[in-house]
């Protein structure tokens, strides 16, 4: 071992001969020529990707085969489901589109809502839940308009009516009056419209002969109802959606009925849905009407649409819903917002498209809903009783859409749905004609709920029609 000294101090640094071997080849690697790093890194990255597809190469194979088998299964997946569970697989709808809109809709319950003010809120402002629970029916109190009672004429006032007159000279108004509706003369028509404290008013069910025919047993279950929820199906037109979203206290105080006829029935019978021996399907008391008397089915759902007064004489309420929608919120939550609150008797949706009767004439004889000539006889008629293009009366949108209609039973309300109906029997079955005729009309009629069309889509889900409503074949004709 040898020893250096450094500078004349007294510092010693001792090297072995191992140590000197190991200090050479140091030398001998830095003077080497160092790769540079780039390709280091990509030698080994190229090597390990390559080490990772021998391992994987399998699982790597297994993956786009399982990516087209996911791929097919969901295809599948999207084919079109029942809309309930009551219906049956073999249920057949005109075409996907309306099989995928059905099935999509169905069962929502999720709230409709807007921007108002840059802020969303929902179109139907309903009670919380815990508050739906200890909702009741407001005590009844006296009308407080002029109109105090309604007397609907019959067949038994015939001769107080007419007079000397022979009946026959009474069947000079349009076809489609009949035994059901009576025969309104234009001056009988024009007299209706007066507000008295008395009003008398043709209003269906005219003759015991005219039809619409309902078991003893059913209508001893209607006089039951205070509150009712309804809607109907004639010539097998749509399926029946069971409501949803209530509370136990509307299941305990509201009715659900479903008018069908035979066709109906027949229909639904044919995928499976029968009517249980208590007369229900599902939450739906189903009443079996016999004796339509119109041959046209569209007319024939007009008398439970705008008659529910008549058929349940001991309601105060009623929420009339279309053949082609899913009611989905609480009967009583939807009385107390969109009536008590706002102290109305009438609450309909207004019309989405339009405001104006003149151009929704347009707009039916456009889309074949009507013929030219008989939309241009009720028009010739409205404009000789001198009803106006405004597009609001009373500050209310004059045009309604009444797929959806929630009222109270009061004198005057009930007078305003005769008025409509004999409208609509009178001229087209367009009924979104007629509405502001007889609104307007009837000047007395002002506290009414026009909700806009997005609060309509918060109260259902809309279906679509199903099917088209095969017509009535029978022999009662339209004029009997």
């Amino acid at each position: 071992m040898s020893s250096s000294m450094f500078n004349g101090n007294s510092i010693s640094v001792s090297v072995s001969d191992d140590d000197s071997d190991e200090v050479g080849k140091m030398k001998v690697r830095v003077r080497r020529k160092r790769k540079k790093t780039g390709l280091r890194i990509r030698d080994n990255l190229i090597g390990w990707i390559v080490r990772k597809l021998l391992k994987w190469w399998m699982v790597l194979l297994f993956l786009p085969a399982a990516g087209l088998l996911l791929f097919e299964a969901s295809s599948i997946g999207r084919k079109p489901a029942l809309v309930s569970d009551s219906q049956l697989s073999t249920h057949k709808k005109p075409s996907f589109h309306l099989e995928r809109k059905t099935n999509s809709n169905l069962n929502r319950l999720d709230p409709t809502t807007r921007v108002i003010g840059g802020v969303r809120q929902s179109c139907l402002k309903i009670l919380p839940p815990e508050e739906l629970q200890h909702l009741d029916i407001p005590a009844a109190e006296e009308p407080t308009n002029l109109v105090k009672k309604v007397v609907y004429i019959s067949q038994n006032d015939l001769p107080y009516l007419v007079g000397n007159s022979t009946l026959s000279e009474q069947h000079k108004e349009p076809l489609r009056f009949n035994m059901f509706t009576g025969y309104q003369t234009l001056d009988q028509r024009g007299k209706s419209f007066e507000a008295n404290k008395t009003a008398l008013v043709h209003c269906g069910f005219y003759s015991e002969n005219g039809g619409f025919k309902i078991s003893d047993e059913d209508r001893a279950y209607m006089q039951t109802c205070k509150v009712v929820v309804s809607t109907c199906a004639f010539g097998g037109g749509d399926d029946l959606y069971q409501p949803i979203g209530m509370s136990e206290t509307s299941l305990q105080k509201v009715c659900y009925v479903a008018f069908w006829d035979e066709i109906t029935r027949s229909t639904q019978e044919l995928q499976g849905n029968r009517i249980g021996e208590n007369h229900f399907i599902g939450l739906w008391r189903i009443v079996i009407v016999r004796d339509l008397p119109f041959t046209d089915q569209r007319l024939n759902g007009k008398i439970p649409k705008m008659l529910g007064h008549r058929l349940f004489p001991q309601a105060r309420y009623s929420i009339w819903v279309d053949s082609k929608s899913q009611f989905r919120r609480d009967p009583l939550g939807v009385l107390e917002a969109l009536l008590w609150r706002s102290n109305s008797v009438l609450a309909i949706s207004e019309h989405g498209a339009r405001s104006s009767v003149y151009d929704e004439a347009k707009a039916v004889v456009k889309k074949h809903k009507a013929t030219p000539e008989e939309v241009e006889v009720q028009l010739m008629q409205y404009r000789q009783d001198g009803l106006p293009e405004d597009k609001r009366f009373n500050g209310k949108k004059a045009l309604a859409e009444a797929s959806v209609i929630v009222r109270e039973h009061t004198p005057l309300s009930n007078l305003f749905m005769c008025l409509w109906f004999n409208e609509v029997v009178r001229f087209t079955s367009r009924d979104q004609l007629s509405f502001p005729y007889a609104l307007w009309r009837l000047k007395v009629l002002k506290n009414i709920n026009m909700f806009p069309v997005c609060t309509r889509k918060d109260l259902v889900n809309s279906m679509g029609h199903i099917r088209k409503a095969k017509p009535l074949i029978t022999s009662r004709g339209a004029l009997v």
